[in-house]
């Protein structure tokens, strides 16, 4: 499922147009985007929790030369999903 298809599927289930289930898409991803780049976590009971994880600064190696080289220290987004949410996939 792609972002419009989403948006689609949204609007149907909610009754809403679909530029306002756009607009409540883009609302959603801004808002949990913000809080994650303030370090927070958002965790929606039932569905999952969005975090931020801090990846240390480590040596890898170029797959064309096999030199080794450093790799900076970052952060990355991650989603874990809730047992409501488990329980419907399974």
């Amino acid at each position: 499922m792609n972002k419009m298809e989403l948006v689609a599927a949204m609007a149907d289930q909610a009754g809403l147009s679909k530029k306002d289930a756009e607009k409540a898409l883009k609302a959603f991803t801004d808002s949990v985007a913000a809080e994650l780049k303030k370090g927070e976590k958002v965790q929606l009971v039932g569905f999952g929790t969005f975090e931020v994880t801090e990846r240390k600064a480590r040596d890898g190696r170029n797959p064309q030369t096999g030199a080794v080289m450093q790799i900076a220290a970052s952060k990355a987004p991650k989603f874990k999903a809730g047992k409501a949410l488990k329980d419907m996939i399974n």
